[in-house]
């Protein structure tokens, strides 16, 4: 009783130290009913499945604790608008909804694990902070836009498979601040790096703050770990249930065309070189498309309409590539058994043209774009088509794809770049799909070190 711990020094130790302990539960409480976990998920059913799965395993994780749940949002949820994705338009609405009872808004991906008692101890040492597993480039990057070219090392960015975290405060202010401006119209190319850009505002806001317990591979303390973007969903899809669409013309037969011969051509069960000349040499096929300088679009059609005709073998999935793409094929046939090939599916590296306003997201073209038959029907039967012949091939479907409501799927495993172009900790982690660019490297070693499995045993 009360009484006997006022008469009893080493009772009223007890009676201290478990008022203490209640003190501090309450407190855990209050901290995980004040974060916001919003897990980054897709609409294509395989990413809602696993958006799913991870949200009932960290609500499982929080009623064992007993200390209470956090919110828990899966993205592609918060609205209809499928630009989501990209956070910048997310942030008022999640400010709106959930900003007063929330301390910490935590970005994990699909795959990531979390921790929550050792998440928490890690919130409780900050205030007001931008905080991840912090990124840098070690040479000024095409897909950065050469920012920070004097030294690349100095800014930061979040790893997303760690996961990252927003104090509410912050979030609140770039809510506040979107809706006050009025954005440009731009590309949304690397997601994390232009968050931390848009966040640092040129100086006046924070930059990330590293966090070691923010992990991507297993180690002491660690509040996260994250699994693999290249899950096992069983046996890989068969060779012959991928064609493959190289695009190429006369001028890049002799240069381009040989490296795809020495590297992942041997991998394909149907695969057609298109050009704008027959040459028997290798064999190409006119789809009677004019070359074009900028945009393939026309060139791209004309595949699809052949996908579909009776001219190839019928396949589940279409992949179309430039002659300058390196590819792992057998990478891909794993990953494409996790997708239902009887639903519309567009895969590849995502990008995004003025989502802030409302705009598109899009495969781009360089790292691949992987369309099901399905989707590639709808296409076709919609009426939807290019504007010019030399339009952005990847960035009409896009928009074509986002008017009949079909999601574009994201896989960070495609690269429209070269592997210097990336951060080498965050794609040697990978098992990387694909590449883009011979500019200034050896293509067949980067295809023999990058994308060559060394024990391949899945020829199928």
């Amino acid at each position: 009783s009360g009484r006997k711990c006022e008469q009893h020094p080493a009772v009223t130790f007890c009676c201290w130290l478990a008022n203490l302990r209640q003190k501090s539960c309450e407190s855990e409480k209050k901290r995980l009913e004040e974060l916001v976990l919003v897990i980054q998920s897709q609409r294509n059913s395989y990413h809602v499945r696993r958006g799913i799965q991870r949200r009932g395993e960290i609500l499982q994780q929080a009623d064992e604790l007993g200390r209470g749940a956090p919110v828990v949002v899966l993205l592609h949820e918060l609205s209809e608008y499928e630009g989501d994705w990209s956070i910048l338009p997310a942030l008022p609405r999640l400010s709106a909804t959930y900003g007063q009872s929330a301390a910490w808004f935590f970005f994990v991906e699909e795959e990531t694990r979390v921790t929550l008692a050792a998440l928490l101890q890690v919130l409780h040492r900050y205030r007001e902070w931008f905080l991840g597993k912090r990124l840098h480039d070690n040479e000024a990057s095409i897909i950065h836009h050469y920012a920070f070219s004097e030294d690349p090392s100095s800014f930061g960015y979040p790893d997303p498979a760690a996961g990252w975290a927003l104090s509410t405060p912050l979030l609140q202010r770039l809510a506040e601040r979107i809706q006050r401006e009025n954005l440009k119209s731009d590309f949304t190319i690397d997601l994390k790096h232009e968050i931390a850009l848009y966040i640092w505002e040129e100086g006046n806001g924070p930059k990330l703050t590293a966090v070691p317990e923010f992990c991507t591979e297993p180690r002491d303390n660690c509040a996260t770990t994250f699994t693999t973007y290249l899950p096992n969903c069983g046996d890989p899809v068969s060779k012959k249930d991928v064609f493959v669409a190289v695009k190429t013309c006369q001028k890049f037969h002799s240069e381009r065309v040989p490296v795809v011969k020495a590297t992942w051509e041997k991998d394909a069960g149907f695969l057609e070189y298109y050009s704008d000349v027959t040459d028997a040499s290798i064999p190409t096929i006119s789809l009677g498309v004019a070359n074009t300088e900028r945009g393939h679009c026309g060139k791209t059609f004309a595949i699809l309409r052949r996908f579909l005709s009776k001219a190839v073998p019928k396949a589940d999935w279409l992949l179309i590539v430039d002659d300058d793409t390196l590819i792992s094929l057998p990478r891909l046939r794993r990953l494409l058994r996790c997708y239902d090939p009887k639903e519309a599916v567009s895969l590849g590296e995502r990008y995004g043209y003025s989502l802030v306003l409302n705009g598109y997201s899009y495969a781009t073209g360089g790292g691949g774009m992987v369309l099901s038959r399905v989707a590639v029907s709808r296409l076709m039967s919609s009426g939807c088509r290019c504007y010019s012949d030399d339009a952005p091939d990847d960035m009409v479907l896009g928009r074509c794809f986002t008017s009949l409501g079909v999601p574009i799927t994201h896989s960070p495993l495609f690269h429209q770049a070269r592997p210097d172009d990336y951060n080498e900790t965050l794609i040697s982690l990978q098992q990387a799909i694909s590449f883009h660019k011979h500019w200034n490297i050896d293509p067949v070693a980067v295809y023999r070190h990058w994308l060559r499995d060394k024990d391949l045993r899945d020829e199928l």
